[in-house]
């Protein structure tokens, strides 16, 4: 059985005053305005989730308040955790989660004064299985050299937590035993998207791309698209991302054209349909929620929409219901109204 997340509960978390939620789905889709919370919310569940996985992980003896307290500050890159509280609440930041594995619960909380340590823990019972993966917004595979120079010499900040337990990731070479027949298949796909494939050259110490007549090229003679969507078929090949993994995704449109955001979704819906891995993905993309639309329709009751606004809490439902009004559909309303009235 794979790992969900059941439940989260949130209070003066950065930007989001409060948010409750206990209607996760195989696929979450955020969508809503910037500075809603979106990114909040998906760097909060990823630092938990990825705390729960390190913890009592081999021969670490670390605590989860230390393991969870140094994720919180590398992740959200503060001098000190209190400035993760939202500044116009004299309340603490508080936070639970609930998973479908009872030994995996855990909640914290801190305030504004707390500086490397958070305030108070309910540690999880037990490791995580598993390993999960945020993908950012911007490509990592030309930076490659510069994020782990940045963290493992430097140790400063620029380069949070997701960008760099991405790359330690993508280090691991494709295994060539035996995978999972959902993941062959989505590796497939994302292989006819691209055409080609990208790959790792140890002796350099580059990435390059192959396209499928064989001709290589550097990585920075490569499309931004074509990067994004070979960091998922690095993840697949290489066995880091499991039936136990949660995946985040921030702006998953981001340098893609909108068939290969379709394309990418289909392979998202495809492991997630079949492996019931768990999925978040944060977007202003029309496209993206159109396509979620589509496969909630052919999934009922596997896609969950959270929209977020200034004035209100989130709004959540299952997005086979319909789609949940909000400022990206609404703008392009309004560019075909507009539209409409120029050409009448």
């Amino acid at each position: 059985m794979a790992f969900r997340i059941q439940a989260v509960e949130l209070e003066n978390y950065g930007n989001i005053r409060s948010f409750k939620c206990s209607d996760f789905s195989n696929i979450n889709l955020l969508i809503g305005e910037n500075a809603t919370g979106k990114t909040f919310l998906l760097k909060s569940l990823y630092s938990a989730i990825r705390s729960m996985e390190d913890y009592k992980r081999g021969d670490d003896i670390r605590s989860m308040n230390e393991i969870l307290s140094e994720k919180l500050r590398w992740t959200f890159q503060v001098d000190k955790l209190g400035d993760i509280v939202n500044r116009s609440s004299s309340e603490p930041l508080q936070f639970s989660i609930k998973t479908d594995h009872e030994q995996n619960y855990m909640e914290y909380q801190f305030s504004q004064s707390a500086n490397t340590k958070v305030g108070s823990i309910i540690a999880p019972e037990a490791q995580k299985n598993g390993n999960s993966i945020f993908i950012p917004a911007k490509e990592v595979l030309s930076l490659f050299s510069v994020i782990l120079k940045s963290r493992e010499i430097d140790r400063s900040f620029g380069f949070d937590d997701t960008y760099y337990d991405l790359v330690k990731a993508l280090r691991i070479a494709p295994s060539k035993g035996k995978n999972f027949t959902a993941f062959s298949k989505a590796r497939k796909e994302l292989s006819t998207v691209i055409n080609g494939k990208v790959d790792y050259d140890d002796n350099s110490g580059k990435w390059f791309y192959k396209n499928e007549s064989g001709q290589k090229f550097s990585i920075g003679a490569t499309s931004e698209g074509v990067k994004k969507i070979s960091i998922m078929d690095r993840l697949l090949g290489n066995g880091y991302v499991n039936k136990d993994s949660v995946l985040f995704i921030d702006e998953l449109e981001s340098a893609l054209h909108p068939d290969a955001v379709c394309e990418f979704l289909d392979m998202i819906s495809y492991i997630s349909h079949e492996m019931g891995i768990q999925v978040f993905i944060s977007t202003h993309s029309y496209f993206v929620i159109k396509k979620l639309f589509l496969i909630a329709l052919k999934h009922p009751g596997e896609v969950t929409c959270i929209s977020f606004t200034k004035e209100d809490e989130p709004r959540i439902c299952s997005l086979s219901e319909g789609m949940p009004e909000n400022s990206i559909i609404q703008t392009s309303i309004d560019l075909y109204r507009q539209e409409i009235e120029e050409v009448l």
